[in-house]
C-alpha cells in the first residue's frame, strides 16, 4: 500500500506547480507528466513482462496524427485525445497478435519496424496527413498562460491515470502473470498461464495512454510532422527513464522520469553544443552504477537489511 501512496503524493506535489511557477515551470511540469506516461506505459511490457518493446514511437505518432485529424474534422479536443488512445490500443492489439510470438531480439526488431512503417505511411498519405509538410491543428482561443495551465493539468491527469493503471496491473493477476512470463515463459505456459493473452494485454496497455499523450502533445504544440512524432528518441527515452528508476517496479518509471528531466535540462543549459554526448555519458554512467535503478537498488538494500536483522536476532 505504501508505494502507491508515495506515487500519488509525488503527483500531488507536482500539482502545486501552478501556484508557485511561471509558464517555464509549467512547461517542465507538462514534460515530466508526458515522460511519466511514456515510461510507465513501457514498464508494463518491458519491465513486468521483460519484452524489449521499441514501439512507443509508433503508438505516440499514431495517437498524435489521430488526434490532429479528428480535431481538424471538428471533434472536441478531449474526445480526440480519448479516440487517439483507443486507436493506438487497437493498433497494438492487432500488431501484438502478429509479433508477440517472437522473443528477445526478434521481437525488439519487429517492434522497432512498426514506427518506421507508420512513418512511411504518414509521409506518403499527403491528402490526409499533410505528408512531409506536416499538419497544423486548430488554434485554441485563450491566453498563453491559460493554455499552459490547460495542458499541464491535462497531461498530469493522464499521468495519474497511467499510474493507477500500472498499480492495478502490478497488484493484480495481470502483474503476476507478466512477472511469471519474465522469469520463465515456457514454465508459465506449462502451469496454465495463457502467456499469449497476457502479453497482448500488456502490449495494448503500453499503447493506450501513449496514444492519448501523443494527441495531447499535438494539441499542445499546434503543429506536427512525421520525423517529430515518430522520432527514435520517443522510443529510447521511456526505456532509459525506466532503467534509471527501476524496471518492473511501480515507482521506478515515475522517479526515473524526474531524474531524466532534471539531467536533460541541466545538460541543455550548460552543454548546448554537445548536449547529446554529455547526456548519453551521464545516463550510461548512472545505469552502470545502478543496474537495478534507484528504486530497485533501494528495495534490494532494504531486503538485505531485513534479512540481516532476522539472522542476528537472538
Amino acid at each position: 500500500m505504501r508505494h502507491p501512496l508515495i506515487g500519488l503524493g509525488f503527483f500531488a506535489l507536482i500539482a502545486f506547480l501552478p501556484v508557485f511557477g511561471d509558464n517555464y515551470i509549467l512547461r517542465l511540469g507538462t514534460m515530466f507528466a508526458m515522460y511519466a506516461v511514456l515510461s510507465q506505459s513501457w514498464n508494463i511490457i518491458g519491465g513486468y513482462a521483460g519484452y524489449p518493446s521499441f514501439a512507443t514511437a509508433a503508438f505516440f505518432g499514431l495517437g498524435a496524427y489521430t488526434g490532429a485529424i479528428l480535431q481538424g474534422l471538428g471533434l472536441a479536443m478531449p474526445l480526440a485525445w480519448a479516440a487517439a488512445g483507443l486507436m493506438a490500443a487497437a493498433f497494438a492489439a492487432a500488431m501484438g497478435a502478429a509479433i508477440l510470438h517472437l522473443k528477445g531480439h526478434y521481437f525488439a526488431i519487429a517492434s522497432l519496424v512498426l514506427a518506421e512503417v507508420l512513418l512511411e505511411i504518414t509521409t506518403s498519405w499527403t491528402s490526409l496527413t499533410g505528408g512531409g509538410m506536416g499538419l497544423n491543428l486548430p488554434i485554441i482561443r485563450m491566453s498563453v498562460a491559460a493554455q499552459a495551465r490547460l495542458f499541464f493539468w491535462s497531461m498530469l491527469v493522464l499521468a495519474v491515470l497511467t499510474f493507477l493503471m500500472s498499480w492495478y496491473v502490478s497488484a493484480g493477476r495481470i502483474g503476476f502473470a507478466l512477472r511469471c512470463i519474465r522469469q520463465n515463459e515456457d514454465a508459465s505456459s506449462m502451469v496454465g498461464i495463457n502467456t499469449t493473452l497476457y502479453k497482448i494485454i500488456a502490449f495494448v496497455l503500453s499503447a493506450l495512454f501513449v496514444g492519448s499523450a501523443g494527441a495531447l502533445y499535438a494539441s499542445w504544440v499546434f503543429y506536427i510532422e512525421p520525423p517529430d512524432v515518430y522520432s527514435v528518441m520517443t522510443t529510447v527515452r521511456p526505456i532509459v527513464m525506466t532503467m534509471l528508476g527501476g524496471p518492473g517496479t511501480l515507482l521506478g518509471p515515475v522517479i526515473g522520469s524526474g531524474i531524466f528531466l532534471v539531467i536533460e535540462e541541466v545538460v541543455w543549459r550548460n552543454f548546448l553544443s554537445i548536449h547529446a554526448a554529455v547526456l548519453g555519458i551521464l545516463i550510461v554512467g548512472l545505469i552502470f552504477y545502478l543496474p537495478n535503478g534507484v528504486v530497485g537498488t533501494a528495495m534490494r538494500k532494504l531486503r538485505k537489511r531485513k534479512a540481516h536483522k532476522v539472522e542476528t536476532r537472538p
